[in-house]
């Protein structure tokens, strides 16, 4: 692989669903520690640094070993939050990690960058074939659809495709960029559908851009609230067997 990656993880504390998410323990070990641990196995990353407004997460990152920078308090999203550190780096690609996905396995870094080699795609994130009607149903679990190039053509809330019966594309929300159009998002007004959706990368879409969406098979579920802390320690248990 030619060109490496450098890993961001956006992270903040004031979640009003869930204050202090990333510190949360999980089995014994705060969930920002298992998505580090995750990031740093990654071939395809040359270097990882967790990008915080709070002191709190920035001191339990240094703890950790990791690099860590402090970012504005203002920004709206965990983007605006990797684009202000990806500025001031001199690297083709950036790679955005949720700090809220503990199920993250190296593989699915290392795909995304795998796709970012190709100098034409501006944007890539991944998707998981799901079939269970709990989660297809569940408007927490944001569903894609793609057309033959695996390109994204819509994401929602709702199930997508109407009438797919086989199965859906689940969205996992870890995001791989050409750095120059991570930097270029930030000038783009949020979207109509971006507002009706809730879904920030809407607006690449009615923007004209495109996201190459690529498929893997790992289990991930990402923490929205403390319930499904007990959800992910039962699955890595699992793993562990």
């Amino acid at each position: 692989m030619s060109n490496k990656a450098v890993g961001i993880i956006p992270a903040r504390f004031a979640s009003s669903r869930f204050p202090g998410k990333p510190l949360a323990p999980i089995l014994g070990k705060p969930m920002l520690q298992w998505v580090l641990e995750a990031a740093q196995a990654s071939a395809s990353l040359e270097r990882v640094i967790v990008a915080t407004d709070d002191e709190r997460i920035f001191n339990q990152a240094r703890r950790l070993g990791v690099e860590a920078q402090m970012t504005s308090a203002a920004h709206a999203s965990g983007t605006d939050r990797v684009a202000e550190v990806a500025a001031a780096l001199d690297v083709p690609l950036i790679i955005n990690i949720q700090s809220d996905e503990p199920l993250l396995e190296p593989a699915m870094i290392d795909g995304l960058t795998a796709a970012l080699q190709d100098d034409s795609v501006l944007m890539a994130s991944l998707m998981v074939r799901i079939s269970d009607r709990e989660q297809v149903l569940d408007r927490n679990i944001v569903k894609v659809v793609v057309d033959g190039q695996a390109y994204a053509l819509y994401f929602s809330r709702f199930p997508i495709p109407f009438g797919g019966s086989d199965y859906f594309f689940k969205h996992i929300g870890i995001y791989g960029y050409q750095r120059h159009f991570l930097l270029d998002l930030k000038h783009l007004p949020v979207s109509r559908l971006e507002a009706a959706e809730k879904l920030e990368q809407l607006r690449v879409l009615e923007n004209g851009y495109k996201i190459k969406m690529v498929e893997c098979e790992c289990a991930t579920l990402s923490v929205d609230a403390p319930r499904d802390i007990i959800k992910v320690e039962q699955l890595l248990k699992s793993r562990r067997q």
